[in-house]
């Protein structure tokens, strides 16, 4: 039928092959069967270009109407079939990438392979209103916002690190350096917006301390600000994980002082889905296998 219409509008066997990428023999013979099953001469052979006959005039207005049909009832057995796939939205905060989240991510692959999973870099308040909206089903962050319609449990406390140049004093000493011994260096922070965020709590372990760094530079991320690292332009604050990242002419060292950040899994209120169930399943599991403590 898609063959008859074909050369209908075409008016022409060579150019309606063409349009349906098939040698004109097979098109022709298509079209005789068609003629021989329906019992009735659906074109004018000798004419040019080719004519319908008042029989192929009505099958074409049928022919028509009934393809439409068809391809309407596969564009809805698609949208069925998208409507069925699961599918699972993940908001993060770039540094969780440098901790345990990738290894949760290839396991939650693993375990639900036909899952459709979606992955967005957004900030904590971002993924906020990303939750809210449905954009996302999960977020993980580090900054604890009180938000009704968000639930959220604290995974771990991470540890905070000195990232300092290669060739600076305190870079090498051996043991765990002082905040009042790193306040006396230009501090950067990391991001410069939106606020609040990491930078703040930062900020505010100098100054639950007493302390107020000699100089401040805001950067807009995490690796900007370990780029000004290097340059020797001050030191930064950063989550343990981030160690793995071995940026060149860049020393990290332990703090002396109780010095962490929190990572924050968030979703929706009263969700109990049994995909945001097994992603929290996997985190205990990958922490009881590297022996890090659950929510503390």
């Amino acid at each position: 039928m898609r063959y008859f219409v074909a050369v209908a509008r075409e008016r022409n066997f060579t150019r309606a092959a063409e349009l349906l990428h098939i040698a004109q023999p097979p098109l022709s013979r298509q079209i005789q069967q068609l003629e021989d099953e329906l019992g009735v001469v659906l074109f004018e052979r000798g004419t040019r270009p080719v004519r319908l006959t008042d029989a192929g005039r009505v099958l074409f207005g049928q022919a028509v109407q009934v393809l439409e049909v068809v391809d309407e009832m596969k564009a809805i057995s698609r949208r069925l079939q998208e409507a069925e796939k699961l599918r699972l939205g993940i908001g993060f905060v770039a540094s969780t990438l440098y901790g345990r989240l990738p290894e949760v991510i290839r396991a939650y692959r693993a375990a639900r392979p036909q899952v459709e999973l979606t992955l967005l870099e957004l900030n904590t308040l971002d993924q906020i209103a990303a939750l809210k909206d449905g954009r996302i089903d999960v977020g993980y962050g580090r900054i604890p916002f009180d938000e009704p319609a968000v639930e959220r449990t604290v995974l771990r406390n991470e540890r905070l690190v000195a990232a300092l140049p290669l060739h600076h004093p305190l870079s090498l000493l051996e043991r765990p350096l002082r905040l009042s011994e790193l306040a006396e260096a230009p501090l950067i922070v990391y991001p410069k917006t939106p606020r609040p965020s990491f930078a703040d709590q930062v900020l505010a372990l100098f100054r639950d301390h007493g302390l107020r760094p000699a100089m401040v530079h805001e950067m807009r991320e995490l690796q900007t600000a370990l780029g000004l690292v290097a340059a020797e332009s001050g030191i930064c604050l950063v989550p343990a994980s981030v160690e793995t990242l071995r940026r060149d002419n860049v020393a990290y060292r332990p703090i002396k002082e109780k010095a962490v950040s929190p990572v924050i899994m968030s979703t929706r209120k009263g969700d109990r889905s049994p995909e945001i169930a097994l992603l929290l399943q996997l985190v205990k599991d990958i922490y009881r296998r590297e022996g890090i403590a659950f929510g503390i």
